[in-house]
């Protein structure tokens, strides 16, 4: 059978009662967990496994898959509202997510979350469907090089992500950067930076980092404000206001595509993840997208790539899962770790074995992802209600979040201390304006950069050689180098043009 016939098969596998509701339990808690900031898919996962003991391995993992795209719908929610991610992918909605909050546009931020995830999601699904383990194979002829190759040409653009400084982007992407090699190393298994402190042995908890930066240091400006925190039009906000205009959907459909299809490819490739899928696709929208010079102020296009990116690409990291038995992120490990729980094993093999399994699960995404759209667009009104709350008692309910949510990652009190210095910081930098994303750009890529460098110097015994003796990571080292040098040819360009007239 071809694989639309096998997608039949795995409808009629899907829509049984059993399978049904285990895709629409799954996909409506998984909303619930994203919002929750400081949870994320990976521990929302791994604390309702055991709600899946008793069901099938289909519905289980239904089940769990719905809670993994489910929580990228709702990771944008508090973003949003809040500036709080309430899932690691959500860090980069948050940028614009919030702007539009402030300007009284939160409906219209959460619309273009939902539209935009839905898209991306789509997009995944459709890609798993056709190219599933096609794709799964490309995805691992990225090595080492070609990973280090990528994320540094991702890196390259971190100076001027945000802010019209790149002098102070480029400061704090090193601070970034500085604070990302505390901890074991993971190469050698020395501890670095850690002072003799055994709490920073393991590094910097990513998630209370983001919480301080975006949450507490929101709690800190809303002190320093006099200026109440309700925003204007809020009362009037009905799901119709809150809906996109045709000409705000066409702004936004391209760009969600585009970030939906590198998310996706992105979802494919082991270690990579929705997190590094969000900054990707924000960072190509900044080099060539129409609103390129206004992202980080307040643009939907800003939340359409970010949300278009993460679901894509955590649709996109079943393909290696279930093709290869290799896991693209921490939430698939945990999803490997369910299917190894229910005596499957994830491979080339699965697909021949567990037919009705696999189509199964491949065809309830298609249910999933409509039934979050819809859920998200109903709870519209009931989340932007939470604005008309006074500052005086929005800011002890956002302190709340956040030192919850810090403390939940790890139950440690530790933990709480990072979010609180991270908010102090944050604040700070903000005053002098400094810009606050790129030291979570770094904090992210460059910790892989490290790796996969060390990794491809590793098997070369030291040459550099290696970054260009493949083509992959020859072309993409090419394309960095060129962007880099464009500018500067450019006004050379202009320079000897203006030397001749």
């Amino acid at each position: 059978m071809n694989n639309w016939e096998l997608l039949m098969q795995g409808f009629s596998v899907a829509f049984t009662f059993s399978n049904a509701m285990a895709a629409f339990i799954g996909s409506l808690l998984g909303i619930v967990v994203g919002a929750m900031p400081g949870i994320g898919a990976a521990a929302g996962i791994s604390m309702l496994l055991p709600m899946t003991f008793k069901m099938s391995p289909t519905a289980g993992i239904i089940m769990l898959a719905g809670i993994y795209y489910g929580n990228m719908y709702g990771g944008a929610y508090s973003a949003t509202l809040l500036n709080i991610p309430g899932d690691t992918p959500a860090v980069v909605t948050a940028l614009d997510g919030y702007q539009l909050t402030l300007k009284g546009k939160a409906g219209k931020s959460l619309a273009t979350g939902n539209y935009a995830s839905f898209i991306g999601g789509s997009i995944g699904i459709v890609f798993l469907t056709i190219f599933g383990p096609l794709l799964a194979e490309i995805g691992l002829k990225f090595g080492p090089a070609e990973v280090a190759a990528l994320i540094f040409l991702a890196l390259t653009s971190i100076g001027w992500l945000l802010g019209d400084d790149p002098v102070k982007g480029l400061v704090t992407a090193c601070l970034g950067i500085l604070l990302s090699t505390i901890g074991i190393d993971g190469a050698s298994g020395n501890a670095r930076y850690n002072f003799g402190s055994l709490n920073l042995i393991g590094g910097i908890t990513f998630v209370p980092l983001v919480i301080g930066m975006f949450g507490f240091s929101q709690v800190l400006e809303m002190i320093s404000d006099s200026k109440d925190f309700k925003v204007d039009g809020v009362k009037k906000l009905s799901i119709r206001e809150s809906m996109l205009s045709w000409a705000e959907f066409k702004e936004i459909f391209w760009p969600s595509v585009r970030s939906g299809v590198l998310g996706n490819f992105i979802g494919f490739l082991p270690g990579a993840g929705a997190t590094t899928g969000s900054f990707l696709a924000y960072i190509l929208e900044k080099r060539i997208g129409k609103k390129r010079h206004t992202l980080g102020t307040g643009e939907i296009t800003g939340v359409a790539v970010s949300e278009a990116a993460n679901n894509a690409a955590a649709v996109g990291s079943f393909a290696p899962l279930l093709s290869l038995g290799i896991p693209g992120s921490s939430t698939s490990a945990v999803l490997l770790g369910g299917l190894m729980m229910w005596g499957l094993r994830p491979g080339p093999l699965l697909f021949e074995s567990n037919p009705d399994f696999v189509w199964g699960l491949i065809s309830s995404m298609y249910f999933g992802n409509i039934l979050c759209l819809v859920a998200g667009m109903a709870v519209l009104p009931f989340l932007v209600s939470f604005l008309k709350i006074s500052k005086r008692v929005m800011i002890p309910i956002i302190m709340v979040i956040c030192l919850v949510g810090s403390y939940a990652v790890g139950n440690s009190i530790f933990d709480m201390g990072v979010m609180v210095t991270a908010g102090v910081v944050a604040f700070y930098l903000k005053k002098q304006a400094f810009p606050s994303s790129p030291v979570l750009l770094a904090f992210v890529l460059a910790p892989r950069l490290e790796v996969s460098m060390r990794q491809a110097l590793s098997i070369s015994q030291g040459s550099l050689w290696v970054f260009f003796e493949k083509p992959i990571s020859a072309v993409i080292l090419i394309c960095t180098f060129a962007l880099l040098l464009f500018p500067v040819i450019q006004k050379l360009i202009a320079f000897s043009k203006a030397r001749k007239n």
